[in-house]
């Protein structure tokens, strides 16, 4: 069987994210939680502690579908995001 590529989407946050994603949190939370419900994306969370970033895994799906979600989100439009990265994952188990 072939490998599967998901799409590994790497966030890096500004350094005080805790205090200012606040009005965001709920849009950003629910277009994570449709996109779960629809099966394009797997799992998602914050990374580190104190938080510096997030990863979102995405199921098999074009690397530009990825892009174009980073700039509907709620926290790149509020300038919470300081750099994204979409890295292709060829997971084999």
């Amino acid at each position: 069987m072939p490998p599967e590529t998901h799409i590994l989407l790497m966030y890096d946050y500004v350094e005080d994210i805790l205090e200012r994603r606040a009005p965001y949190r709920d849009a950003h939370l629910a277009n994570l939680t449709r996109l779960k419900d629809e099966g394009r994306v797997l799992m998602a969370g914050a990374l580190g502690d104190p938080v510096s970033g997030a990863a979102i895994v995405f199921a098999p799906c074009p690397a530009e579908e990825v892009g174009e979600y980073v700039l509907r989100d709620p926290y790149y439009e509020a300038g919470l995001i300081t750099d994204w990265r979409a890295i292709p994952w060829n997971v084999v188990v």
